[in-house]
């Protein structure tokens, strides 16, 4: 424990240098403030584009409500652009401490090959879940204050949805820095999986039963209807399994390669 606590405090000192503890979060409040006002403001922008051929205007259009602004925020921003941001900030880890040698000198010392993984995910991952969390309430105030107010009980039951997905993100970016060296290859390989799993949620109940991203499909479902479905239990024991199962895989590709 001593040593998981004393790589955690490690941790969040690099993140401090790097100034991820800073610009991480204001990049996820600008994302969360962002659908609403674009959302409020886009039939203005449309009708000073009226003139435009092809642009019509339907004056009977329902305006949004709040349940729609803020799922959207999640599709829309942090499902696509947020796993970007995430993927960037996270895909060197691993990868950068085994290319400048840290890691073989971390672990000559008397630290455990799960103490260094498990400091590593846990903390980025409560960054992140701190970033999403900001963003998402930045995203719920203006939303309730442009459009309509949400109920408190769907808008944490949604981002505890999330949150599960989130966990799954973190652990596949640091399973693919632990495999590959090349930051950009790991960006590369996490984002296009990432967004495989995103697009291909909600295709086939089978498919959802196994797929991480599906908690992110239950999020805004219980954000517009309030119901999230009969297979919710199954997939959030199947994401955490997949966690655990990624874990165990770079513990034992670490030791095999005896940094």
């Amino acid at each position: 424990m001593s040593a998981f606590i004393a790589l955690s405090k490690k941790e969040v000192q690099q993140m401090a240098r790097e100034y991820k503890i800073f610009w991480l979060p204001i990049v996820f409040i600008l994302l969360g403030l962002t659908q609403p006002i674009m959302m409020y403001y886009l039939p203005v922008i449309l009708q000073s584009a009226g003139g435009i051929e092809g642009i019509i205007i339907d004056p009977t259009m329902a305006k949004p409500v709040g349940q729609e602004v803020l799922a959207s925020t999640l599709n829309s921003q942090f499902d696509q652009l947020g796993i970007i941001i995430l993927v960037v900030a996270t895909m060197s880890i691993i990868q950068g401490e085994k290319a400048n040698g840290m890691m073989a000198f971390i672990l000559t010392r008397p630290v455990s090959i799960s103490s260094y993984l498990n400091s590593k995910i846990i903390i980025h991952y409560i960054l992140a879940v701190i970033c999403i969390a900001l963003g998402y309430a930045v995203s719920y105030g203006y939303s309730a204050y442009l459009f309509t107010s949400v109920p408190m009980t769907q808008a944490m039951w949604a981002l505890a949805f999330y949150c599960v997905w989130l966990l799954f993100i973190i652990t596949f970016v640091a399973m693919m820095s632990t495999f590959f060296n090349s930051p950009a290859f790991i960006a590369l390989i996490s984002i296009v999986s990432l967004f495989i799993c995103r697009f291909i949620a909600g295709l086939h109940p089978l498919i959802d039963v196994v797929n991480p991203a599906s908690n992110s499909m239950y999020a805004t479902n219980i954000l517009m209807s309030g119901d999230v479905g009969s297979w919710v239990g199954i997939n959030i024991v199947v994401t955490l399994l997949l966690v655990v199962l990624m874990i165990i895989t770079m513990q034992s590709f670490i030791a095999k390669k005896k940094f």
